[in-house]
């Protein structure tokens, strides 16, 4: 109950800001080099494990499948907002985008050569966390890679902290602990990136992206 409370308080959230969210977001990588370089990265390893077909799971208006797809990836989409997958499937019309909620994905046992979670999981309470998580897993063909992202706590000693996000609800992780929820899950971390905030940016928190490996 808890989980399907907060993901229906997040779809309807992101329903309502969809439009102007993707205005905001869809050219953030032009001047994001750290995060081009780790997504071609990516790009790279999802290629050299298997076929390239990738899950954004958390895609919201697509930008960012559409840029694993010039990497060469067969990326598709999905996403719990049925206006961000509208609008997705209408700036992109090539490619595919589903509405589904992570914790129970539309995908096939061991398909998938790469899962990118960018910034898609700061919106489960901790507690539901191991759900999404497993489905990643499950989903992931040996050898696949996930890529995540996400806020940093400030405090290791806490595993997770709430901050104000402007659209719902949301939590940052301590990056030990959530690479210790992974090998659980039976991802083992292959490296991780750790970006210190700019001066400019509102929210001064660390960004992380893990990368880890399906045995």
């Amino acid at each position: 109950m808890v989980e399907n409370d907060a993901l229906s308080v997040t779809r309807e959230a992101y329903d309502a800001a969809a439009t102007v969210y993707a205005q905001l977001f869809r050219g953030e990588l032009r001047d994001r080099h750290l995060d081009r370089a780790l997504l071609s990265a990516f790009a790279e390893v999802v290629s050299a494990s298997g076929d390239g077909q990738v899950g954004d799971l958390g895609c919201g208006p697509g930008h960012i499948t559409s840029h694993l797809n010039e990497l060469g990836l067969a990326a598709f989409g999905v996403d719990a907002s049925p206006a961000m997958i509208k609008l997705a499937r209408q700036a992109y019309p090539g490619l595919r985008f589903d509405v589904g909620s992570m914790a129970a994905l539309n995908i096939a046992d061991g398909v998938l050569g790469g899962v990118l979670s960018r910034w898609s999981i700061i919106h489960t309470p901790p507690q539901e966390l191991p759900v999404i998580l497993a489905e990643f897993h499950r989903v992931l063909a040996p050898g696949g890679h996930l890529l995540i992202g996400f806020s940093a706590s400030d405090d290791p000693s806490h595993p997770t902290q709430v901050f104000d996000h402007t659209v719902a609800p949301a939590y940052r992780w301590s990056p030990d602990h959530l690479a210790a929820m992974l090998r659980k899950s039976g991802l083992a971390e292959v490296a991780r990136m750790v970006r210190q905030p700019q001066p400019t940016d509102r929210r001064q928190f660390q960004e992380i992206h893990l990368l880890a490996r399906k045995a």
